[in-house]
């Protein structure tokens, strides 16, 4: 009997779902990493490019409350000088591209990013889910040849 290779699609909330990671999924999944909360740190967020090198000497909290009027950071937690980046309402990431499913800012991406899954939620595994097969556009099931 021939062993499937089908990996069912994970729910992001329940980690026992999860599928153990191969770099290969990222190819054919729809970002279910991306919808994660993403906590960065004041160097991510000069890398992206949303905070000038020159507010590093400014105290994060002032850097926290500008970044949340303009919708980009979620929460901030001053103990751990964390910031947690807004979500779109369907919980993709800012970052994220809806058609593509693809990081707009990859090479800028934050360390949590960069680092998944070997860091997070449950280390070496990831929250696949398989992008949708393609279905042939309105094709006639015969084709008619004329010569």
């Amino acid at each position: 009997m021939m062993k499937s290779n089908l990996i069912a699609a994970a729910e992001i909330d329940r980690l026992d779902t999860w599928a153990k990671y191969s770099a290969p999924m990222c190819g054919s999944c729809m970002s279910s990493c991306c919808t994660l909360p993403v906590e960065v740190k004041i160097k991510d967020l000069i890398r992206i490019g949303i905070v000038d090198e020159f507010e590093r000497g400014e105290p994060a909290k002032n850097i926290a409350k500008r970044l949340q009027k303009e919708g980009i950071v979620e929460r901030y937690n001053q103990k751990s000088e964390i910031f947690t980046l807004q979500r779109m309402s369907n919980n993709d990431c800012l970052y994220l591209d809806r058609k593509s499913r693809l990081c707009t800012i990859y090479d800028k991406r934050p360390d949590t990013c960069r680092n998944h899954p070997k860091i997070g939620p449950r280390p070496g595994y990831c929250a696949y889910k398989p992008k949708p097969l393609e279905r042939p556009t309105n094709t006639s099931s015969r084709t008619l040849e004329r010569f």
